[in-house]
């Protein structure tokens, strides 16, 4: 990379500063010792990662709204607990064999950010892991739902879902993605 590429790219706002001083900790930390090597290697490793490789600027923004996140933490906690007791008590049931199913689940959200932030939050809840995401307008999540096994139990898996990225819009879209969220709460088929 040049200096002229360096600086046109700093230029354009792609090489933030608080990713460089990030990546250094990183960096650091990696190495265990904090040297003024390590540091000085560290910085010019973050600074040519963030030119190589610029975050794209429109589909990644978080904003941080301080109440939604605490519903989400609190509900998620919550969702958790429940969702754990729920698989305990299937696979501790005597001589039955839990049902599952796999539930396609139409996303609101547009954003890559959320739509990442709401498959992990999925895939750290017991009985439920995503094993495809059909990118596309709209973009479909399959979930694969343990005990999912009546048309009922499928209708209250998809609406788990949408509400838990409902809550993460909550916490951390943006207001123009929020609106969306409200508008188009999901559902899918």
């Amino acid at each position: 990379m040049t200096a002229t590429r360096i600086r046109a790219v700093s230029r354009r706002g792609r090489i933030s500063p608080l990713l460089v001083v990030w990546l250094t900790a990183v960096w650091v930390a990696l190495w265990g010792t904090l040297t003024v090597a390590n540091v000085l290697t560290g910085i010019v490793v973050a600074v040519l990662l963030s030119g190589l490789l610029p975050l794209s600027s429109g589909r990644g923004r978080l904003a941080f709204r301080p109440w939604g996140l605490a519903r989400f933490v609190v509900m998620f906690v919550g969702d958790l607990v429940m969702s754990s007791l729920r698989v305990a008590w299937q696979a501790l049931w005597p001589g039955r064999l839990p049902r599952s199913s796999v539930v396609g689940v139409e996303s609101a959200t547009r954003s890559d950010v959320l739509l990442t932030l709401t498959v992990l939050a999925l895939n750290v809840m017991p009985g439920s892991i995503v094993i495809e995401i059909r990118q596309g307008r709209p973009t479909t999540l399959f979930i694969h739902a343990l005990g999912a096994d009546t048309p009922a139990s499928v209708a209250a898996a998809r609406r788990a879902v949408v509400r838990l990225e409902a809550r993460v819009v909550a916490a951390f879209g943006t207001r123009a993605e929020r609106g969306v969220s409200a508008a188009d709460p999901g559902g899918g088929s």
